[in-house]
């Protein structure tokens, strides 16, 4: 992601223009993605978008949750922190 492209983001958070734009649910990571914000390109928002082949983008997202949530359980941490982790389908 371009640093231009990055500035709109944060600019765009910081000044509300994200709060009244629909969200999607990124399945794996729980991540709320706008589903478009001022001055970035739609097609950059949601990172399965940038993959030709979805269904290898969401193998390979729930590969990664589950590598994160299995590390997580070498830690003790609260089961509010543990349930806020990825989530391997």
């Amino acid at each position: 992601m371009s640093i231009k492209v990055s500035r709109a983001l944060v600019h765009a958070a910081l000044n509300g223009d994200l709060d009244n734009v629909e969200f999607v649910t990124e399945p794996a990571f729980g991540l709320q993605i706008p589903v478009s914000c001022p001055g970035v390109p739609t097609e950059v928002l949601n990172p399965r978008n940038a993959w030709a082949d979805k269904e290898s983008y969401d193998s390979q997202a729930a590969d990664l949750a589950a590598k994160f949530e299995a590390n997580f359980h070498r830690f003790d941490a609260p089961e509010a922190v543990k349930a806020a982790g990825p989530k391997a389908k």
